[in-house]
């Protein structure tokens, strides 16, 4: 459920961003303008080299939205945010891994595999706790932690049967299946 949501979603892209589940979005190409916001709300970004990315707002006269500005200080800093916004410039594949656009940078061969890898990775996860985290980050990166449901979710994950089959699968060296329950 969604239920006790403390951060205000105004664009269809910050409800993307709430989604529970771990996202991922994979970037080939040219990203630019409301997209490369729309990236930013995927928790990992894999993106090939020869990429590139900017944010023409300034150029354009656009004032851009609260969510975006907030976004892009809480994922990539203030100073980065200034730099692309205010600048409009244009970044390449490895700098956009460099400030932390880019979770993972691959050949453009080897982009399928790798979000493929990641996906399976994310999939092997313990559900609960991993929601319960993800929520919590980005309430944190936000500034809007709810400690106290925070602390709720860790208390469902502590009697949850996954972290009964966490430990049994770490006790008995083998992989864990979990059920979100």
């Amino acid at each position: 459920s969604d239920e006790g949501i403390v951060l205000e979603f105004s664009q269809p892209v910050d409800r993307f961003e709430a989604v529970r589940v771990p996202t991922i979005c994979r970037l080939q190409g040219g990203v630019y303008g409301g997209s490369t916001d729309l990236a930013l709300t995927a928790d990992f970004r894999v993106g090939v080299t020869g990429m590139e990315m900017f944010m023409p707002a300034g150029r354009l006269g656009v004032h851009y939205y609260p969510g975006g500005l907030r976004r892009y200080v809480s994922r990539l800093g203030l100073n980065t945010a200034k730099r692309l916004f205010l600048t409009a410039e244009k970044l390449g594949a490895e700098e956009l891994l460099r400030i932390g656009y880019l979770t993972h940078l691959v050949p453009p061969g080897e982009l399928d595999a790798a979000v493929a890898r990641l996906a399976d990775t994310l999939a092997s996860m313990a559900p609960l706790a991993v929601q319960g985290m993800k929520r919590a980050l980005n309430e944190i990166g936000h500034g809007a932690l709810d400690v106290a449901a925070c602390e709720e979710r860790g208390r469902i994950c502590k009697e949850s049967a996954d972290i009964q089959e966490g430990l049994a699968a770490f006790r008995e060296k083998r992989a864990p299946v979990f059920r979100g329950a």
